[in-house]
């Protein structure tokens, strides 16, 4: 009698069911990018267009890309961005990328659609300084832009639709492809074993607990300074530092900012609203003792920006 066939089988079967054991996802307390926010190719393109341009602006001198650079990351390497005329604006520019993910948008939350922020930013005196009627004016008088929004759009050209068109193109800067990603859908070898020790470590201080979901933050409120005095520490407050409170006037959201997202984090230096951290070893510094209240040891520390680093990736679907 001739076995091998059916130990053959045996064994093909408990290699096919290892095998979908390793490529089944990780249930983790971050979730995956979505591989695709679907938006339409042409609005998108004309909102590339527009984020690129510096007419949005008041005297034609910045753009959006003036301060957020999606090649590098999607924010600004600079701790505060220059306005249209040169004033520094009064925190740190937040990443494009992955902006569609955020519950809220800035760092205060007080808007709550990228199309709201980009209304916030337009019109605001240091930043852009701009209106919308001077800004449609000058729109109208570009036959790119009229044949553009003509056919992507059935009213054409119109406030409404540049909004869209610009939301457009920032809901298609997701950064899908992280390595992080691939080892949560099911490559298991997608990241180290001292990257996924990072991870574990990433979880046992309780970074975590803020920095979870789809954008590792960017879904709730938090107080910046828990577990000591992080103002005070470094010499002072100013209006910026107020965050939440500046929005509610309500006295428990004294300092209270929306959690950043750590995705593309290793290369959105410098940190926090204040662009105080020069580094991401002084930020999780500062985390660690701000926030968490404990003291890591420099091999953990070292860990945890080993994981942060398979957070990197590029968006994929730009127009």
């Amino acid at each position: 009698m001739r076995m091998t066939p059916i130990y053959s089988l045996g064994a093909l079967c408990l290699a096919a069911a290892a095998l979908a054991a390793a490529a089944a996802p990780l249930d983790e307390p971050i979730k995956p990018v979505p591989l695709t926010l679907h938006q339409d190719p042409a609005k998108a393109a004309l909102g590339k267009r527009l984020f690129n341009d510096a007419r949005l602006s008041s005297n034609n001198a910045v753009s959006c890309a003036s301060c957020h650079d999606v090649a590098h990351g999607g924010g600004d390497v600079r701790a505060r961005s220059p306005g249209f005329r040169g004033k520094l604006g009064a925190v740190n520019t937040p990443s494009v990328l992955n902006a569609a993910l955020n519950f809220r948008q800035f760092w205060d939350g007080r808007a709550d659609t990228l199309e709201t922020q980009l209304d916030m930013v337009i019109r605001n005196p240091v930043e852009m300084g701009s209106s919308w009627p001077e800004i449609m004016g000058k729109l109208a008088g570009d036959a790119g832009y009229r044949s553009g929004f003509a056919a992507a759009y059935r009213d054409g050209l119109t406030v409404a639709n540049v909004r869209n068109a610009i939301a457009s193109y920032e809901r298609t800067l997701i950064t899908p492809n992280a390595r992080f990603d691939q080892y949560l859908r099911g490559d298991r070898n997608a990241i180290s074993e001292a990257e996924k020790a990072g991870y574990a470590k990433f979880k046992q201080y309780g970074c975590v607990s803020c920095h979870q979901g789809v954008n590792v933050g960017g879904n709730m409120f938090q107080k910046f300074g828990i577990m000591g005095d992080y103002f005070a520490s470094r010499g002072g407050v100013n209006d910026a530092d107020l965050g939440r409170y500046m929005v509610t006037h309500n006295t428990e959201d004294l300092h209270v900012f929306k959690v950043p997202s750590l995705r593309n984090v290793a290369r959105t230096g410098p940190y926090f609203h204040d662009g105080s951290a020069a580094t991401l070893e002084q930020a999780i510094d500062v985390m660690f003792k701000f926030q968490l209240g404990r003291t890591g040891s420099k091999q953990d520390k070292a860990a945890i920006i080993l994981f942060l680093n398979t957070l990197n990736s590029v968006p994929t679907e730009q127009p």
